[in-house]
């Protein structure tokens, strides 16, 4: 059964609709690459993914240890290469990680080590560097 749908909707943009809940994006090129950058553009997304994911599976991992999370954030930094082919060359991922109690240096190295081992970062062309940061309070 397939994920998504895309649909192009003219003018760089595209609508995509994830088929199992509906919920829909948009896309739009990069005002660097001819668009008008009024959305998510799909290197964006390539890159949001990874600290999307890298959260996800680490709070899979707090769910069952009866940690919490919420209230944490990442910011994320698409660096595009400079030479062509236009792609991305670096992503940097800054956690700020929000924990009721604080945790012992080798309980966070174990989150540290599975944000780097979730599917987005597995997936990702190996010449793409990318760079986790943690600040825990």
């Amino acid at each position: 059964m397939p994920t998504s749908k895309i649909v192009y909707l003219g003018d760089l943009r595209t609508e995509a609709t994830h088929l199992q809940s509906s919920d829909a994006i948009i896309t739009d090129a990069p005002v660097d690459n001819n668009g008008k950058g009024e959305a998510f553009s799909p290197t964006d997304l390539a890159a949001t993914s990874l600290g999307s994911c890298a959260m996800t599976i680490m709070g899979i991992m707090a769910k069952r240890e009866g940690i919490d999370f919420t209230g944490s954030e990442i910011e994320v930094t698409k660096i595009m290469s400079a030479e062509p082919p236009r792609k991305i060359a670096k992503v940097i991922v800054d956690f700020k990680m929000k924990t009721p109690e604080p945790l012992s240096d080798e309980v966070k190295a174990k989150y540290v080590r599975a944000a780097h081992t979730c599917p987005v970062s597995l997936s990702l062309h190996p010449e793409i560097e990318q760079v986790f940061n943690f600040e825990w309070r």
